[in-house]
């Protein structure tokens, strides 16, 4: 139980209910003992010919009368063992998901979509397994076992007991080698499971591309050896299961033998009477589930504690990017930006990203940033928003180093739009509106749309700004996916605005009415823009160009297209297609 300590706090505050619960299973146990003894009474009348009809409809009061009271005891311990259970699965899945959201991007990296919903859905079920019908089973298993081992020994034989017994030490025995083995081969299941997850996860997530490129049958195959080892590691502990149970029923049978032969033979004697054997059938009858249920509770117990492993591994891990001890109370921020000789690799990369990077954004200036793909445009940005910690140079806002500003204040006065342009699957005006944890304006929201010029492609849907995207804002196109996450960035009128190759997907005249847009915007903050397209940066304060992680040019437009460097091959270039394309 090792593997639960981690739940200390959520077993302290709920103790009462599974308090309450093993009470009331408690007494749905004493009540069953009864059972028997009204049973050898009933018989003993009805072997001496003194049974009567009175007194069979007073015993038979007495049945229904402890059936009632094991009725509302079930309840009860069902209210409060396994309704406390399902508290603890809402505890747990909220505990995860909560710290998950505080760990850093690199994480997420490392570690696959399917295998983390695997931890948050058939983890979860297994632990709440076992502290739900687990509790109830280990309960029953220790109560039962010595309750009707003593009314066995004081109210029949004590020697039939101990002949009855004799199978148990040989039941415990099996019982503690087959556990070992079920929590390896449990662990196994769960993460085959956890691939298979995350497999049909990354497909549904793909299906477009794998469509386009007829690739279908391809992945119906690594589909199938996915689930083809997630169905061996589940044979794997099924038949570890299916010799474990037979022989956990065959050892509780050999206790029925004993009793049959020994018990009999007692009868015949007339050492006990045939009420005292019924009786005794009676309470073995009783101590046998609990004999299995030992083995069921093994089962259940290691598979939620490899589970709760699991678990743990996860609430283990710390998040690379915190806020420092030396944090100051920074509530907000001008907007200045410098980077001084910063130097960064991407974990696990032996290659750098960037190289000696040095460059000043003064407050209310734009800075425009171009360079091939691969050349570390994006890398300045996640670099600033803190995604990722550097180990050489350093970087500064309002001439204070990133990492002594609240993570919360950095993020919150910066609006950034990536080129990933993620929507999420809820109506357009709650993705445009996400910075904001309170209900806000509509005019707000249209006022960002129309800057971004994707209003009037929303108005043209039935159901406008109420609309609902699919995953990932597929119902959109790229270029009304981009405009929409751009009204998101707007919307927060953050100090700092950043635009990552977030016009891409437009055409050059909706570029240029959005440019125009966004001067106002852009007036008296300072502003990144990351391009492909010359047209974007031409008019920034000031331009660096970017190739192989390194600063190789730097100026205005005009300056830059007469040093007939790269950025002047970048630019005619374009010029060259926009008149192809015109033609």
């Amino acid at each position: 139980m090792g593997s639960f300590r981690t739940l200390k706090d959520f077993f302290i505050k709920h103790k009462w209910r599974y308090l309450l619960g093993i009470f009331w299973l408690i007494i749905v146990d004493i009540v069953q003992l009864i059972v028997p003894q009204i049973l050898r009474t009933v018989t003993d009348l009805l072997e001496v010919e003194q049974l009567t009809s009175s007194s069979l409809i007073k015993y038979a009061v007495y049945i229904v009368l402890t059936g009632l009271v094991i009725g509302l005891g079930r309840y009860y311990w069902r209210i409060y063992i396994m309704g406390t259970s399902y508290e603890l699965e809402y505890y747990i899945r909220n505990k995860l998901f909560r710290h998950l959201q505080t760990l850093s991007t690199n994480y997420f990296n490392k570690n696959k979509t399917g295998d983390l919903m695997a931890h948050g859905t058939e983890d979860i079920n297994r632990i709440r397994m076992a502290l739900g019908p687990g509790i109830v089973m280990i309960t029953d298993a220790i109560f039962m076992t010595i309750a009707a081992l003593i009314m066995m020994i004081y109210t029949t034989n004590i020697r039939l007991a101990v002949m009855a017994i004799i199978p148990l030490p040989f039941l415990a025995l099996t019982i503690g080698k087959f556990g070992k083995v079920i929590f390896k081969r449990s662990k196994l299941v769960q993460e085959s499971f956890s691939d298979l997850s995350d497999n049909a996860q990354e497909n549904f997530s793909g299906i477009r591309v794998v469509k386009s490129f007829v690739q279908e049958e391809r992945e119906i195959k690594k589909f199938t050896k996915s689930n083809k080892q997630n169905f061996k590691a589940n044979m794997h502990l099924i038949k570890i299961h299916g010799l474990f149970e037979p022989i956990v029923r065959f050892i509780s049978s050999l206790s029925y033998l004993i009793v049959i032969w020994y018990g009999g033979t007692l009868v015949i004697r007339g050492t006990i009477s045939l009420g005292d054997f019924v009786a005794f059938i009676s309470y073995l009858g009783l101590l046998v589930w609990p004999m299995m249920a030992i083995g069921f509770v093994i089962n259940i117990l290691q598979r939620g504690a490899a589970s709760m492993d699991r678990i743990n591994k996860i609430m283990a891990e710390k998040p690379e990017i915190y806020d420092h001890e030396d944090v100051i109370n920074k509530k907000s921020i001008e907007g200045e930006i410098e980077f001084r000789n910063v130097s960064f690799k991407y974990p696990e990369s032996i290659e750098y990203a960037l190289k000696d990077i040095s460059f000043k954004v003064p407050k209310g200036s734009t800075l425009g940033i171009v360079g091939r793909t691969g050349s570390g445009k994006t890398t300045i940005i996640t670099l600033l928003l803190r995604l990722y910690e550097i180990e050489e140079g350093e970087i500064l806002v309002d001439g204070v180093n990133v990492s002594k500003i609240p993570l919360k204040t950095l993020r919150e006065n910066i609006g950034y739009v990536s080129q990933d342009n993620f929507l999420f699957s809820t109506s357009i005006k709650d993705n445009i509106s996400f910075a904001f944890e309170d209900e806000i304006k509509n005019e707000q929201i249209y006022e960002a749309a129309k800057i971004s010029q994707v209003y009037d492609n929303i108005i043209e849907f039935p159901q406008k700004f109420d609309t609902s995207l699919g995953e990932r804002g597929v119902t959109l196109s790229g270029g009304q996916r981009q405009r929409t996450a751009l009204a998101r960035a707007i919307i927060k009128n953050p100090d700092i605005l950043i635009l990552d190759d977030s016009l891409s997907a437009v055409d050059t005249q909706t570029e240029e009415k959005i440019l125009d847009n966004l001067e106002k915007v852009m007036k008296n903050r300072t502003n990144m823009l990351i391009a492909h397209r010359i047209s974007t940066v031409k008019n920034s304060d000031q331009i660096i160009v970017f190739d192989e992680g390194k600063i190789v040019e730097r100026g205005i437009h005009e300056e830059l297209i007469e040093k007939k460097g790269l950025y002047n091959d970048i630019y005619n270039k374009q010029l060259l297609e926009e008149k192809i394309s015109n033609k």
